[in-house]
């Protein structure tokens, strides 16, 4: 299953319906997704509104996949603008770890390049990880963000 940019996702999860937004298509990695914070026991009238709703969390996930496959019980409800916040790539983090375990540096991912810094800001301590996220994994995440 191939998603696009601005398609909206509702995902049944235990507790309730989740809406994530594909924000980005990348050609080595799957969909960067942002989930839609909330949980709601039916689907929202305006999913126009719902795009706009405040980002809980971005990911790399192979949600097309893990749909097609069964692991996740989703679908895509429509296609709405991607906000302007949320329009540019998200730079992820990857901490690199020397012989002892200790994180030497991090390593930031814009989707293009990487560039390394020693130590994050407390803007760049926020950025996702750079990680494909495990169709389990993503549903934990999506439960834990109400």
């Amino acid at each position: 299953m191939k998603f696009s940019p601005g398609d909206i996702i509702e995902i049944e999860g235990a507790n309730g319906l989740h809406y994530v937004q594909v924000t980005h298509d990348h050609t080595s990695y799957p969909e960067v997704v942002r989930a839609l914070g909330g949980t709601h026991d039916s689907r929202p009238a305006d999913i126009h509104e719902l795009a706009r709703s405040e980002t809980a969390f971005t990911a790399m996930t192979a949600l097309g996949s893990a749909i097609e496959n069964e692991r996740i019980s989703g679908s895509r409800i429509g296609n709405a603008a991607i906000p302007e916040q949320d329009l540019a790539f998200p730079i992820f983090r990857m901490p690199i770890r020397n012989k002892q375990g200790d994180i030497a540096y991090w390593w930031l991912w814009n989707g293009q390049g990487l560039r390394y810094e020693t130590g994050l800001t407390p803007e760049a301590e926020k950025y996702p990880m750079r990680e494909v996220m495990s169709a389990e994994a993503f549903l934990r995440r999506l439960a834990e963000s109400l």
